[in-house]
């Protein structure tokens, strides 16, 4: 456990309630709920304090206040932390994970600047990114979709290809042999198929999502939380809220350049050690974009980001 969690815990261990772990599988503002190590009824806690660092997937320590609530007070060690960024704020999105699953649709028509800057994320995060393309029995919109993420495939990102609602026993099976056993959080804009993905995988996904919207006091219908469940055949599925913007802020320029695959093999041959690839002469990087080795737009998209976290004062 880290300093800061170590330091909460021992505070708490002075309190009149004992200490206790858990795992955060589901947050809607601050309010999170909380499964208990051992099993049991998972309760419903709020952070101590006024600033909430708390993400869905955290293990946490907690002192139970009633039946059903507590109160966290310690977050433990994290592997990494999935988040977004602007200039102003953070939105967390999950904590522990193994995998990013990206979902995507043939229609309606999917941003490659949020599939990219998710890419970038996933790979500053130590996580294995996966494209899933959906709805590829929209034969008209297929075409187009495939010629889209054919230059991912040709960086070496995996690309499944699924029909979740017309073929869902081929569509569980592909999922299955790539999420079973592993932390893995969807991410996607609203209308690419997550809730149908979630509900193949989950068979009581459904009833589950209504309990914990009851549990958080979110609302009967809300689907504006984000929450993990459990895969039978082992691993766990975090679903998140659609978003339309995917701010990364919080990453450095070293960071960036290397989460870009493409630019790996290029960054030693640079004429200047500190090259920012965006104007530099003798700049290898920008070179392979003039050769046609690096496509234009994902030139452009790490020059956006690189602009972006300029913006930021450290």
């Amino acid at each position: 456990m880290n300093r800061r969690a170590t330091k909460a815990a021992g505070g708490a261990q002075a309190g009149t309630g004992a200490t206790l772990h858990g795992v955060v599988i589901a947050a809607h503002g601050r309010h999170y709920l909380v499964a208990p190590d051992g099993g049991g009824a998972a309760l419903q806690c709020f952070p101590r304090g006024k600033k909430s660092e708390v993400a869905v997937g955290d293990r946490v320590e907690y002192q139970s206040t009633s039946a059903d609530q507590g109160v966290i007070v310690a977050i433990g060690e994290r592997r990494n932390l999935l988040y977004r960024s602007d200039q102003f704020k953070s939105k967390l999105f999950a904590a522990n994970l193994d995998q990013l699953l990206i979902v995507l649709a043939t229609e309606p028509h999917f941003s490659e600047d949020l599939l990219g800057r998710a890419l970038v994320a996933a790979v500053a995060n130590d996580l294995k990114p996966i494209i899933l393309l959906n709805k590829i029995d929209l034969e008209d919109a297929l075409p187009l979709a495939r010629q889209r993420l054919e230059r991912y495939r040709a960086l070496g990102y995996t690309v499944l290809e699924v029909s979740e609602k017309k073929h869902p026993e081929e569509a569980h099976a592909i999922l299955l042999e790539h999420l079973h056993g592993h932390q893995t959080i969807l991410l996607g804009q609203s209308g690419m198929g997550k809730s149908t993905l979630v509900n193949l995988l989950i068979p009581d996904a459904e009833a589950a999502t209504r309990e914990i919207s009851t549990a958080l006091n979110s609302g009967r219908h809300t689907t504006t939380f984000t929450r993990l469940y459990k895969l039978p055949e082992g691993g766990a599925l975090i679903d998140s809220p659609g978003f339309q913007e995917f701010g990364l802020y919080h990453l450095t320029e070293g960071t960036l350049e290397r989460a870009f695959p493409e630019f790996r093999p290029l960054l030693a041959h640079c004429r200047f050690y500190n090259c920012h690839h965006l104007h530099e002469p003798g700049c290898a990087v920008l070179e392979a974009v003039e050769d046609g080795r690096v496509a234009p737009e994902r030139h452009a998209l790490y020059a956006q980001l690189v602009h972006e976290i300029s913006q930021i004062v450290r």
